[in-house]
């Protein structure tokens, strides 16, 4: 049978997508616009006909039916990392959350620590050879397809088709419905003053030829901004957007000095522009691959001078970050900041920057503390922090004391929380 003909044959209606599906499956989403909307806004119509399905995925981005308390018996989103569409309901309780490292979560599903029994992905068109791309988000779904009782594309013709280890043939697919609605657009997020202050420090410690992971956020950004007159730059990172894609064009990227794949942008998912996902089409220079493979801190360590910018929340006076909550209450998740604080901390020449302003509410409250607020969920150690960057400096950690870290924080807080953060760190003898 022709690879055509057996699309034809798997060609199907979301109602047989859905009739797949059986109560008590655990679902695999792939990250952010990876996520099919057609067949998850079906499975949110028709969610009172099932039981005790769970949807995991990283950094939903739409919010779905089934986003809903009253019905989290018949369907419940478990996070791997909130964001905007699910922060509320882990918030208030009814959606679960699942910590991991970024980097290990495809090997809980092959260990079947994290179960797999179905994968819904949105998916390019099929190529000549019969193989869909799974482009937007190959991360932990990858591990998923080999686990799956059932395998469900949301073929789309915007999806790009891009090289690397994100490909699918269709005798694997068991069904797929078609679509055609644009990507979900992610824009940049909003840089102001405090930003742009800490991208400049980040980005003056930055040398010609370094490899960058890049995380999301308007300080990464404020990064990015202030990047175009390097030279040689490499890009070996979890989420490629437009920022990079910047860098691209003004040619202060070209991978050519890299250690590990030169020549070439790896990274495990995507998310921006149309422009950007247009950029990814069959482009030899990115290779999308799985996130044990993007953010091994082994692999990702072979680059020489690579460089990781990472936000947190808040961060205590031994340089512990609380990266993903606000005290006890949730925020956003592990993701791949300890990943990749560990891989540059490996590289010859490697800068782990974690970046943060000084205050938050308004300059009401400090976010570098003493000690981190009670039930805060810690994401990088006080054995993996190096570069520590608020827009009154830098404070570099790594070989310090906890007098030495604790001196140095305080140099870049914002002044007017300096004296009270000097007696804290007396009162718990840090001074």
């Amino acid at each position: 049978m022709s690879h055509q003909d057996l699309y034809r044959k798997k060609l199907a209606t979301c109602e047989d997508a859905l009739g797949l599906l059986r109560d008590g499956d655990f679902i695999i989403i792939p990250t952010g616009v990876g996520e099919p909307p057609t067949l998850l806004t079906a499975l949110s119509d028709a969610r009172r006909r099932f039981h005790d399905i769970k949807l995991g995925q990283i950094l939903a981005v739409r919010k779905y039916g089934y986003f809903d308390p009253e019905t989290v018996d018949h369907v419940r989103h478990v996070s791997f990392f909130y964001g905007a569409a699910s922060r509320a309901g882990g918030q208030a309780g009814y959606v679960d959350f699942i910590p991991s490292y970024f980097s290990e979560m495809p090997g809980l599903i092959a260990r079947k620590l994290i179960p797999a029994d179905v994968v819904l992905s949105m998916a390019s068109p099929m190529d000549a050879h019969g193989y869909f791309s799974l482009s937007l988000g190959a991360d932990y779904t990858m591990a998923a397809l080999k686990q799956a009782r059932a395998i469900v594309l949301e073929v789309n013709p915007n999806v790009p088709f891009a090289n690397g280890n994100c490909q699918i043939h269709i005798s694997q697919v068991t069904a797929l419905i078609e679509s055609s609605d644009a990507v979900t657009e992610v824009g940049l997020p909003k840089i102001g003053p405090v930003q742009e202050a800490i991208g400049k420090y980040v980005a003056d410690m930055i040398e010609d030829g370094s490899t960058l992971q890049i995380g999301y956020g308007g300080i990464p950004d404020a990064v990015v901004m202030q990047l175009s007159a390097k030279h040689d730059l490499g890009v070996h990172t979890e989420m490629i957007g437009d920022g990079i894609l910047s860098l691209v064009e003004c040619g202060a990227v070209t991978n050519r000095r890299k250690n590990y794949l030169p020549g070439k942008m790896v990274a495990t998912f995507a998310l921006g522009s149309q422009k950007l996902y247009r950029f990814m089409d069959r482009n030899p220079g990115l290779e999308m691959h799985p996130v044990d493979f993007t953010n091994d801190p082994y692999l990702a360590g072979q680059n020489d001078n690579l460089v990781a910018i990472n936000a947190t929340l808040q961060i205590d006076l031994l340089g512990q970050c609380g990266s993903e909550s606000l005290g006890s209450t949730p925020y956003s998740g592990t993701g791949g900041q300890s990943d990749f604080v560990r891989a540059a901390n490996r590289s010859k020449g490697g800068k782990a920057f974690i970046v943060l302003p000084s205050t938050a509410k308004g300059d009401s409250i400090s976010r570098i503390v003493p000690q981190l607020s009670p039930g805060t969920h810690m994401s990088t150690s006080k054995n993996d922090i190096n570069y520590v960057v608020s827009e009154f400096g830098v404070a570099q950690l790594r070989g310090k004391s906890a007098k030495q870290r604790a001196m140095e924080l305080i140099s870049i807080a914002h002044p007017d929380f300096r004296a009270e953060l000097r007696e804290a760190a007396k009162a718990i003898n840090l001074l």
